[in-house]
């Protein structure tokens, strides 16, 4: 589901209620795709930093 979800999430267009505020008064399209990059890069970098590590742990074990 986490994987769909940030491969089209530049489709569906998430955003916080406080982002969406903002961009609600006044700014432009491109403020609001930039915004929307930065909150999904935020989104998946905890995920992928996990995945590394638990993949180094995975790797020290097998190795015994």
């Amino acid at each position: 589901m986490l994987v769909l979800t940030s491969l089209f999430s530049g489709l569906l267009g998430l955003q916080c209620a406080m982002c969406r505020a903002v961009l609600e008064t006044g700014a432009d399209a491109q403020t609001a795709k930039s915004l929307n990059d930065g909150i999904v890069y935020l989104m998946v970098i905890p995920y992928v930093l996990v995945g590394v590590v638990g993949y180094a742990v995975y790797k020290q074990f097998r190795k015994k």
